[in-house]
């Protein structure tokens, strides 16, 4: 965590604080990943960080050069990011390749995730940061509905269930990141720490056990070449 903070207030000049609750978000930046849906309310947000000690944002991710909606998405988070300046740290790192995905998904204290369900192929970025001990605060889609034991390996935003309506499915979603985030991640890391550890731990020990590539070509070989 000291590596990434360091990175981000070198690239960024961010003000970032290695003891403030941290949430990584770093992927392809397409309009259904909903990288925005953290500022759907900029004035709870504000309240949450106030309450409990602080919060800072790390994103980084690059839109397809064809994405003219994935470019705007981007630029949304930076200009909302800069708007919160003072009470949310928000920084939006340049040029995302495998080393920096390296330092965010071992860095973050928490991945935060927030696709529009069903269309989550997998959540690749939320197995690599398990393994590295950082716990997700996912919507329940791709890899996340096997993964997530509540409280446990980390936190589930709503529900499994898929909401037709877009509209009304990110207001529900967004109230459920800002409930979980207020009631249970921020009060466990800020008051109980040796508690938020051992969901670090858990995270390795059920999630980064599992979701690897060599039980999925263990998996493959038995049961669909030697099987």
């Amino acid at each position: 965590k000291r590596r990434l903070v360091e990175s981000v207030n070198r690239e960024a000049n961010a003000g970032f604080d290695v003891d403030v609750l941290t949430l990584g978000f770093a992927r392809r930046a397409a309009t259904y990943k909903r990288a925005d849906m953290i500022f759907h309310d900029v004035d709870r947000l504000r309240r949450i960080a106030s309450q409990h000690g602080g919060l800072q944002l790390v994103f980084a991710g690059k839109a397809h050069p064809k994405d003219e909606e994935g470019k705007k998405l981007i630029q949304r988070v930076v200009q909302v990011g800069q708007s919160l300046e003072g009470s949310v740290a928000v920084a939006y790192l340049p040029n995302y390749d495998m080393e920096l995905a390296g330092l965010l998904t071992s860095g973050s204290d928490v991945w935060l995730n927030t696709p529009q369900p069903p269309l989550e192929a997998s959540g690749t970025s939320g197995m690599k940061a398990a393994l590295n001990g950082v716990p997700s605060l996912s919507v329940l889609d791709g890899w996340w509905i096997e993964g997530c034991i509540e409280g446990v390996t980390g936190w589930a935003i709503g529900t499994d269930d898929t909401c037709p309506d877009e509209a009304a499915d990110w207001t529900r979603t967004a109230q459920s990141l800002y409930d979980k985030l207020e009631r249970a991640v921020a009060p466990l890391f800020y008051t109980n720490r040796p508690a938020f550890i051992e969901v670090m731990r858990h995270a390795i020990a059920l999630n980064g056990s599992f979701f690897n590539t060599q039980r999925m070509v263990g998996q493959y070989s038995a049961r669909a070449y030697l099987g």
